[in-house]
């Protein structure tokens, strides 16, 4: 968008009202893949209605199944894969230009316009992953893993504190390795004692790590007050046979171990994890045992994927032996056991206040706002409804101080007090 804006085009939230219908899509499983193609079929559709218009598929899927999806979607006027994003203005325009032959790495001079509410943004970090493990297909589409420099993440963090941001997202495929391209060990930790110097930037978040990256020296600069105590550490499962097949090499009595040791270094610390289930070689007993996992490990955040085989990946030659019914009705037992968890651990804020990062704004009905704690993460965790009891929402103060007054099975309820 960012490029868009800078060549002269005006973006527009409906695509029923634009000439240029621009599809980003997502190839990494198969349910991503289905959603991507039901977007394409709906661009295709206003374009039907509209022959003027323009339909761009771009992203992942392009990258990966180019020439099937070109076979499949004929009218479809631009294919753009993750390579050339930043030729979007040029391959609408049909003009010339070199093809990428790795995946664009934005850069603090990337021209950027912020989609996320006024108070926080995503920053990306890094690009591809240099890890083997045999479900993912994101090495396949996006290749190794390549950071950023520190001064030029830092620059685009000054930049988004400029324009009013208090929270920053730290994004990659693997944040924890940031640096490790250039074997640096020790540039993450160089690079939040940058940015906690940020003027402006109140909240920074770190998403997705792996556990064997989470060193004591990251716990230790995590004590900031700046950084949110929260991590994002994908386990994917509990069993050592399961995560021997999968390429993963924490098995659960250590994943319970680095959890002990993270929660002893930051009490106050909440951690997200995902695992995958239905994976081949997953039986009742070994699902049975993962459920002991989840609940000996009292995860503040959650989310399960069904096991989706993907062909070029190790593990597609395993085949896909348990049946999709099973898969979704382990996925459901295990989000019904996360409930009861995460209402339990929720409970304990009641009457706590709480700094609040407000999101938006509600002009009517019971909430003032909606907003988010440092423990929760945007678009994945539960928020924090703000109700009109207290002081009336300040659009000047994106950081409110809330009591919590009530809570839910994700969500919390409070009143602003000042």
């Amino acid at each position: 968008m960012g490029h868009l804006k800078k060549a002269g085009y005006e973006i527009f939230p409906c695509p029923e009202e634009a000439d240029v219908i621009i599809v980003n899509t997502c190839g990494f499983i198969r349910p991503a893949r289905k959603e991507s193609e039901e977007g394409i079929e709906k661009a295709l559709g206003l374009k039907k209605s509209c022959p003027t218009r323009t339909v761009v598929v771009t992203g992942c899927f392009v990258e990966r199944f180019r020439p099937e999806l070109e076979q499949k979607y004929p009218t479809v006027d631009v294919w753009l894969g993750v390579k050339d994003f930043h030729h979007i203005a040029e391959a609408l325009e049909m003009r010339p230009f070199r093809r990428g032959q790795r995946t664009y790495l934005l850069d603090d001079e990337t021209p950027r316009l912020l989609s996320t509410p006024p108070s926080w943004a995503y920053l990306k970090i890094s690009e591809g992953c240099s890890h083997e493990c045999a479900f993912c297909a994101i090495p396949l589409i996006k290749g190794p893993f390549r950071s950023r420099s520190i001064r030029s993440v830092v620059a685009e963090a000054e930049a988004l504190a400029e324009r009013g941001i208090q929270e920053i997202n730290l994004i990659s495929q693997d944040t924890t390795g940031f640096g490790g391209d250039r074997k640096r060990q020790g540039d993450l930790i160089r690079l939040l004692r940058r940015l906690i110097d940020v003027r402006g930037i109140r909240w920074i978040r770190m998403l997705y790590g792996y556990p064997e990256e989470i060193t004591p020296g990251l716990l230790e600069i995590m004590k900031e007050d700046k950084i949110c105590p929260y991590l994002d550490i994908p386990f994917q499962h509990s069993e050592g046979r399961i995560l021997k097949s999968m390429k993963r090499s924490m098995d659960g009595s250590r994943a319970l171990r680095l959890i002990e040791r993270i929660r002893m270094a930051l009490p106050d610390v909440a951690i997200r994890t995902s695992i995958i289930v239905g994976f081949p070689g997953e039986g009742r007993a070994e699902f049975r045992r993962l459920k002991r996992f989840v609940q000996q490990a009292r995860f503040d955040h959650l989310g399960v994927f069904t096991y989706s085989p993907e062909q070029g990946t190790c593990a597609f030659a395993l085949g896909d032996p348990v049946p999709e019914d099973e898969k979704a009705r382990r996925r459901d037992e295990i989000m019904a056991l996360q409930a009861g968890i995460s209402a339990s651990i929720l409970k304990k804020y009641r009457q706590r206040r709480l700094d609040v990062l407000i999101e938006s704004i509600c002009p009517s009905g019971k909430n003032a706002a909606v907003g988010r704690t440092r423990f929760q993460a945007p678009e994945v965790d539960g928020v924090v409804f703000v109700e009109r009891d207290g002081p009336a929402v300040s659009p000047t103060r994106p950081i409110e101080k809330v009591e919590i007054t009530g809570t839910g099975v994700y969500d919390l309820r409070g009143i602003i007090v000042r």
